[in-house]
């Protein structure tokens, strides 16, 4: 049985995010705490029977969880969670599922047009205090977005709303999902995963917007790289892994393609002895692409949605995994 809303006590489990700030702002009357660090977490998990984490999600925590009936997930990411265990101690379990799929989107949309109106460059320019001159290689300046090709390697949620912000750029639109037949969601055309090799090479940019799972896995390596266009951009915004990172270094290393923009890496933080901190034809942020002002208030309408679902008695939550 769920308990009631007089009960219920939630725990906002997060390093960085304000969500108890945040949810107490709504003034809901629910009881809820906040750990920052995992053995607080550890601690206190026992007094909770909602629990609202991401990252800071261990398996072991299940044992320590008498009163737990319900997680939700801070992120779309799952892989943290032990299914099984949590189904058979009866806990439900839903996803942020689309919670940042503009915010995923509009960072995309961000890299590529840094990238082409070369931005990094410029700012590096300022703090030599360089006030670049005229360039006569056409192949050195900036570029334009209109008439360009961008192949999105994902679409669901973020890759659709991509596919409408380079549409209205003036861009071609190729899109790749696992199953076509759902449809080609704002893209000029839609393709099956097994095409990825045989689309590259028709792309200025290559963005990858998937989820991370085992087919995905190493989806973009080192035969998908060397297909692409030397004139072309690469782009990631999905998972690390889904890309073979050292098949790009060594694409980078040789400067096969114009360009790559990283919001994710295989390894985060991403380590000090990586080349791809260096690379000057490298442009990356630190996986901060759905990390918005609004991102707090944007889970917590999933997690009110799914307590009054539960309250309710109904058997589906938004996003539900269990």
């Amino acid at each position: 049985m769920f308990p009631s809303k007089d009960q219920l006590t939630i725990c906002f489990a997060h390093a960085a995010y304000r969500m108890k700030n945040r949810f107490d702002a709504r003034r809901t009357g629910i009881t809820n705490f906040e750990v920052r660090a995992y053995d607080d977490l550890q601690k206190r998990i026992g007094e909770a029977d909602v629990v609202v984490v991401s990252g800071m999600w261990k398996n072991d925590l299940i044992a320590h969880a008498a009163r737990l009936r319900f997680i939700q997930s801070i992120s779309s990411g799952m892989d943290q969670y032990s299914r099984e265990q949590l189904a058979a101690k009866k806990v439900r379990l839903a996803s942020a599922a689309g919670v940042n799929a503009r915010a995923v989107a509009e960072h995309a949309m961000s890299l590529i047009l840094a990238v082409a109106r070369r931005l990094p460059e410029a700012r590096d320019n300022q703090h030599r205090k360089m006030w670049r001159g005229m360039i006569g290689d056409l192949a050195e300046r900036e570029d334009e977005l209109g008439g360009k090709t961008m192949l999105v390697v994902g679409m669901g949620r973020i890759g659709s709303h991509l596919a409408r912000l380079a549409k209205a750029f003036d861009m071609k639109v190729i899109g790749i999902r696992r199953d076509p037949v759902q449809g080609t969601n704002g893209a000029d055309s839609i393709h099956a995963t097994t095409d990825l090799v045989k689309l590259v090479p028709q792309a200025d940019f290559v963005t990858l917007t998937c989820a991370l799972t085992p087919e995905t896995t190493g989806l973009m390596n080192a035969a998908a790289f060397a297909a692409m266009k030397p004139s072309s951009v690469f782009v990631n915004v999905a998972r690390g892994k889904v890309a073979d990172e050292a098949a790009l270094i060594d694409t980078m290393k040789v400067g096969r393609i114009w360009a790559a923009a990283l919001d994710v890496t295989a390894d985060e933080p991403l380590p000090a002895a990586s080349p791809l901190w260096t690379m000057p034809n490298v442009f990356i942020t630190p996986h901060t692409a759905g990390e918005t002002r609004r991102y707090e208030d944007n889970v917590l309408d999933i997690l009110i949605d799914n307590l009054e679902r539960l309250w309710r008695g109904e058997s589906t939550l938004r996003n539900q995994v269990l």
